[in-house]
């Protein structure tokens, strides 16, 4: 991941949603990411609608999709800074 330096990877907040919905996923991500603005989380979402919901969740909410590894159901976002 070049995007990332090693750092931050280090330390790095995961939160694992397993088979959570998308609709409560992204409720309980907004609460996660908005206590870390500007730092670099990783999601585990198992939920089939992931891969599609998430991107353009991030999108909507201006918060930055780094990465999706499909393999391991993974997606590295940076929460936005200017949470109000």
């Amino acid at each position: 991941m070049s995007d990332c330096a090693s750092d931050e990877l280090a330390g790095m907040v995961i939160f694992d949603a397993g088979h959570m919905g998308c609709g409560e996923l992204v409720m309980v991500l907004r609460m996660k990411l908005k206590t870390m603005p500007g730092q670099l989380m990783r999601v585990v979402a198992l939920d089939a609608g992931a891969p599609e919901d998430l991107p353009a969740w991030c999108r909507m909410t201006r918060n930055e999709l780094i990465r999706h590894d499909p393999d391991s159901h993974s997606f590295w976002i940076r929460s936005r800074i200017d949470w109000s």
